[in-house]
């Protein structure tokens, strides 16, 4: 019976989709797919937050986390401020810079 717990409660994880951290919620969401791979970020005043969806192999996180810092200027036109990044492969938190304009 506990087994049957557990599986209803991962399906219904997995239903949720992507969600930002509490501290993005209200933040403007954008999703990508770059080489194959979906991405969603979401933006609020200097911070964003990268998450990957779906399964990476072994091999592939760091290639995965350059492509997610890569993202964050093309959906957004901010920079990342590199000594702020957080995170890995499957969810990034960051700070941006942004042209005047941009904020």
């Amino acid at each position: 019976m506990r087994w049957i717990a557990c599986l209803a409660l991962c399906l219904f994880c997995v239903a949720c989709g992507a969600q930002p951290a509490p501290l993005m919620l209200g933040g403007a969401r954008h999703e990508t797919t770059v080489e194959g791979r979906d991405y969603v970020l979401y933006r609020k005043d200097n911070r964003v937050e990268v998450i990957r969806l779906g399964w990476a192999d072994p091999g592939e996180h760091q290639r995965i986390r350059a492509t997610m810092i890569d993202i964050v200027p093309w959906l957004t036109g901010c920079n990342v401020v590199p000594s702020t990044v957080q995170g890995d492969s499957g969810e990034m938190r960051a700070r941006v810079t942004c042209p005047k304009g941009r904020r």
